[in-house]
């Protein structure tokens, strides 16, 4: 409602005209006109006044208000204001339908039905420098991980800030959102477009969302603005060019051109001229109108001027969470998301594949099925490179140029395994540019019609990698000219695919013998597994393992007399269980001592090994030491005994109280005796700590020393082996790699019953020249 009013230049000269020609005085006319003189003369001044008294005044003197009169400027730009809100609301209730058709769901992969994107929707973070164009070197990529104890997810690790993918469109204008394949670019700027025709983001601005592919294949080739102007028609606006010029012109538009990495190499040029023209037509008008761009990075060299680039971050835990949380409710699943957390957790190698959105997704299909993840991890990985190298292009209907007509998917599985295992093989988690360009066009030197001249290879070279960076995101630029592989577990999966693969019989051999080479290396064990699980049958390869591991220390005598023991006290015992897991329990009884003060970690092996045993001794992780009954009289007698002479005076107080239960299970007339007299020796359990510490300061050494000699002589444990600290390592590689071993034998790899037979029962033995 217009509720002031002034007169305009040429209004008023007519006012003043009239005002001579009618011979009335300024009093009559405010008096007419039912105003005060001073009123009269803001009229006549050209100051705004109430909308009645200025028509009353024009027809006072005998004129037409609307001729006479303007409205004020504030007054007007409140109108404008009102009418564009208006025709807002009017076009995004016209176009509602048409937005939640294109953008409220979202079908990938093997899904059998669409999700609402709102149910499934994680917010993105942003990273608001380019990671490929950072400018560090090789050894600052490598300067957060541990290579001695191989800490995967130190790898390139140098943190950056991260702020929300909302904030940073709100805070940029012309935004160009670059992300590796499979990020979340599409599914962010599609919940843009819902949040913003929903009026809980942008909510003064139209969404038009604009699948660059879709537009670029138009028939008739139209600019952006006719574009625009028929879907505007489609969803029934009339007078749509006059409506979203209007728009435009207001500053009103969300504009997200989605996928320009999608547009075919022929449409190329004229899609990224037809963008630019549209935005500098729209900034002629208004500066005010937002867009956002997306596109895979290494996909295009072309840059937009005045567009900020930013690019996606991976996912963190907290977005992970959120994402499983949301898939598994929305499956009516909710007792799967804490399992499904907590194995992530523990499965490290899987945990990587996690922070892509994409890989994340398969995770979720695949843990669905059963509420585990598959037990054979290569086919798991074969499945997320085959997402990547084929399934997400196809299940969109996109079709990228090929760079090299010859190198089909299978041969860029086998150039990224050459690849893989040059560099891995050389320690190489990150290089140089130039050394992964060498790598590809040696590989692709070999293909039909490859170019012999050095320099057209060298070229070509640079555009494979490019090509593989941008359309499938497996190889990424970390730093400015540095690369690696996306993932360390798809250099892993396709190092240990370039060994599985080979057919010639005298090449393979020569392989797997340098595989074995590495057993006792950490940073080779997914190989390893991964290795075993491709083979068929992988009885080679195991077999050239435990070879391997029998010879690190077959020279040792010292460590020779122990497995000798070791292999002595176990035959003479009675136990329910296999003799290799029986072993096994007896290496960890004489090694807990000397080697390690970490219980669980030599418990390890021996839980690999016996299922049933592993079941019993896992009632020993509590201090209070409740023995589960199913475990052997002398098996439990000996770990009992193991544990009272291996403890602190902290814990000793509370592993006291079940000496009573040993004593009870013990058959021995001779050692039951000496057991008793020494319960007898300790303090009283309701003794307070301090009386305890006092007790175990003055006797704890010769208790001890007295338990000791009781079990050598009665149980044959408790000798104090006098090993130097070179000894002590190399049988903690010894074990180390047995239980690689044993992980490989449980695993999915296909191994003949002999085989499986001949390393269990040579498992842990002397070594025999």
């Amino acid at each position: 409602m217009v509720r002031s009013v002034r007169a305009s230049q040429k209004g008023l000269e007519k006012a003043t005209a009239a005002f001579d020609i009618s011979g009335k005085t300024k009093e009559y006319i405010a008096g007419a006109s039912k105003c005060s003189r001073p009123t009269l003369d803001k009229f006549f001044n050209r100051i705004s006044i109430d909308k009645k008294i200025f028509i009353a005044i024009c027809e006072t003197l005998e004129l037409d208000w609307r001729e006479i009169g303007e409205l004020d400027t504030s007054e007007q730009s409140q109108l404008e204001n009102q009418a564009i809100n208006e025709l807002v609301e009017e076009i995004r209730a016209a176009v509602r339908k048409s937005v939640e058709e294109e953008c409220g769901t979202m079908q990938v992969l093997d899904m059998t039905r669409p999700i609402e994107l709102n149910d499934i929707y994680t917010q993105v973070n942003i990273l608001e420098k380019i990671i490929g164009r950072r400018g560090f070197n090789v050894e600052q990529l490598l300067a957060n991980c541990n290579l001695e104890d191989f800490d995967r997810f130190g790898l390139g690790r140098i943190e950056q800030q991260r702020i929300s993918g909302l904030s940073a469109v709100n805070q940029y204008q012309k935004l160009m959102i670059l992300g590796k394949p499979g990020a979340g670019k599409t599914t962010f700027l599609k919940y843009l477009a819902i949040q913003c025709n929903r009026g809980k983001f942008a909510e003064e601005k139209v969404p038009i969302f604009i699948p660059l592919k879709k537009y670029a294949e138009t028939e008739g080739q139209p600019n952006i603005q006719s574009y625009i102007y028929w879907w505007f028609r489609d969803c029934g606006i009339d007078s749509a060019p006059a409506k979203i010029v209007k728009i435009l012109g207001a500053g009103r538009g969300l504009i997200l051109f989605d996928g320009l990495d999608e547009v075919r190499e022929e449409d190329n040029q004229r899609v990224i001229r037809n963008i630019e023209d549209f935005y500098r037509l729209c900034s002629k008008t208004s500066s005010k109108n937002q867009f956002a761009i997306t596109c895979r990075i290494a996909a295009r060299e072309y840059t937009f001027t005045q567009f900020t680039e930013v690019e996606v971050a991976d996912f963190d835990q907290d977005q992970i969470e959120t994402f499983v949380t949301g898939w598994f409710e929305i499956k009516h699943q909710p007792d799967y998301i804490q399992h499904f957390m907590e194995q992530l957790q523990a499965n490290l190698t899987i945990r990587e594949l996690a922070n892509n959105p994409l890989l994340l997704t398969l995770l979720c299909l695949e843990f669905e099925e059963s509420g585990s993840f598959p037990s054979d991890r290569a086919e798991l990985y074969a499945r997320a490179t085959n997402t990547l190298l084929r399934k997400w292009d196809h299940t969109r209907y996109i079709f990228r140029q090929q760079v090299y007509q010859d190198l089909t998917v299978k041969r860029k599985e086998g150039l990224l395994s050459q690849v893989a295992f040059q560099t891995f093989d050389n320690k190489e988690y990150f290089f140089k540019q130039r050394t992964i360009e060498g790598y590809i066009g040696e590989y692709i030197s070999n293909l039909p019609n490859s170019p012999t001249e050095q320099t057209a290879l060298d070229i070509d070279s640079q555009a494979v990698l490019k090509s593989i960076e941008a359309q499938h995101g497996l190889l990424v630029e970390r730093a400015r000219g540095i690369y690696s592989f996306s993932h360390l577990t798809f250099q892993e999966y396709f190092t240990a695919r370039k060994i599985a693969t080979i057919s010639n019989p005298k090449l393979l051999e020569t392989a797997l013998t340098n595989l074995a080479s590495h057993v006792t290396e950490k940073r080779w064990r997914e190989v390893f597994l991964l290795t075993a699980a491709m083979l068929e049958p992988a009885d080679r390869l195991l077999i050239l393992m435990k070879q391997q591991i029998d010879q690190l220390i077959a020279s040792d005598k010292d460590l020779q007399q122990l497995l000798i023991r070791v292999k002595d006290k176990s035959n003479s015992v009675e136990a329910d269980y296999k003799i290799v897991a029986i072993r096994a329990f007896y290496l960890h009884i004489y090694a807990t001592l000397k080697f390690s003060p970490d219980f669980d970690h030599f418990l390890c092996l021996h839980l690999s090994l016996d299922f049933n045993l592993s079941r019993s001794l896992s009632r020993f992780r509590s201090p209070s030491l409740n023995l589960s009954r199913s475990l052997d009289l002398d098996l439990f007698r000996d770990l009992s005994l193991n544990l009272y002479f291996n403890r602190s005076s902290d814990l000793f107080r509370d592993l006291s109280c079940s000496l009573s239960c040993t004593v009870a299970r013990c058959k021995d007339q001779e050692f039951k005796p000496i057991l008793e007299k020494l319960q007898q020796q300790l303090p009283a359990r309701d003794q307070d700590r301090e009386h305890w510490e006092q007790w175990w300061e003055s006797y704890g050494a010769a208790w001890r020393e007295e338990l000791r000699q009781a079990m050598i002589k009665y149980r044959n444990i408790g000798h104090q082996w006098s090993f130097s600290q070179e000894q002590i390592d190399l049988l903690n590689q010894y074990l180390a790699a047995n239980q690689l071993l044993v992980d490989c034998l449980n695993s999915q790899c296909y191994v003949s019953r002999e085989v499986r037979a001949e390393i269990e029962n040579t498992l842990l033995l002397p070594f025999e020249h």
